[in-house]
């Protein structure tokens, strides 16, 4: 599984660093995946306010760190957690650029109906402090990221938020800090570390392997840990599978191939589940691996396309079924 922290802070290694860092090495203590976007570096440009997400399911604006790394990594995500000190009651600039494109997938959510395969399980953290002791410094920034979350496709787990936090070095002095962290992430984490691994494998991770690690996640994402990877991974996802999955009212977007060895560089899957990559698949120790014999429908017909996935489909649906509780 996969953290991602948003690092919304301008100062460099400054309070909100430090909060972040601290939560992602307790994750990390876990067996846990995480990766850091330290927001102020990126390119984002800021929203235009077209509309043209909301026609197109995705941004006009291409060619920044949203369309190239960002919206991806907040689909892969099954965490993401939020870092930001208090600016005008809400988050900083570098970061509500960030918050803002993601209009992108609040579009493909409300406006197009298309389900992020992800979202029942995906959840959504917020850490923050601010300089005054007002009860009410937080409100604004609530309302910002709850929302932000709902976007994303995340439930709002929780939030540790400190209040007069103003120098550097004054995080790391606070008395309960860690202890906060270490209970904070072990509630969070606690539903996702006792999921079955599966790695699905096929050559190309453009067209089966990536229906049923969607599907797995769709209708077990809390008892599968969901892994696909190719043998010979192509350069992008196939269009039109994503039009078969669509039709389904489920999201690709913004899925990324990757090899196999990529995709369990740092996971030990429980089972992996071939699709036709045959002698190359890797092997595993202690990994049951189970062949599903499934043609490969890249560069075939949309109706070719439909009949693999109501296949893949049913057969998740029955490997659902013989996980246990």
């Amino acid at each position: 599984m996969l953290i991602l922290g948003l690092q919304g802070s301008p100062r460099k290694n400054g309070n909100t660093d430090y909060l972040l860092k601290a939560f992602m090495n307790e994750a990390e203590n876990s067996g846990v995946k995480t990766h850091i976007i330290e927001v102020a570096k990126k390119n984002i440009i800021p929203c235009r306010g077209c509309g043209f997400c909301e026609k197109n399911g995705k941004c006009v604006i291409d060619g920044d760190d949203m369309a190239g790394e960002i919206y991806s990594l907040l689909r892969q995500a099954d965490v993401i957690v939020t870092a930001t000190p208090i600016f005008f009651y809400s988050v900083t600039a570098q970061l509500k650029a960030l918050i803002d494109r993601s209009q992108t997938l609040w579009s493909r959510k409300y406006k197009l109906n298309l389900i992020d395969p992800g979202r029942e399980t995906k959840q959504g953290f917020l850490l923050s402090q601010g300089a005054t002791k007002g009860k009410n410094l937080f409100d604004g920034l609530f309302l910002t990221v709850k929302y932000f979350f709902d976007a994303i496709g995340a439930a709002f787990h929780g939030s540790l938020t400190y209040r007069r936090i103003e120098n550097k070095g004054d995080m790391e002095k606070h008395p309960t800090v860690l202890d906060d962290i270490k209970e904070a992430a072990d509630s969070l984490l606690k539903p996702f570390l006792g999921r079955k691994k599966i790695l699905f494998a096929c050559i190309g991770n453009t067209c089966r392997s990536q229906m049923a690690s969607a599907f797995a996640q769709y209708f077990a994402g809390d008892k599968i840990e969901a892994l696909s990877g190719g043998s010979r991974p192509g350069f992008e996802i196939n269009p039109v599978m994503v039009e078969a999955m669509g039709e389904k009212g489920i999201d690709m977007a913004f899925r990324k191939t990757q090899s196999l060895e990529s995709a369990i560089f740092d996971v030990k899957p429980d089972i992996i589940i071939t699709m036709g990559c045959g002698e190359e698949c890797p092997y595993v120790p202690g990994a049951t691996v189970k062949d599903w014999d499934l043609p490969d429908p890249f560069g075939k017909s949309i109706g070719f396309m439909r009949t693999v996935r109501d296949e893949i489909e049913k057969r998740i649906k029955e490997l659902v079924e013989s996980i246990p509780d």
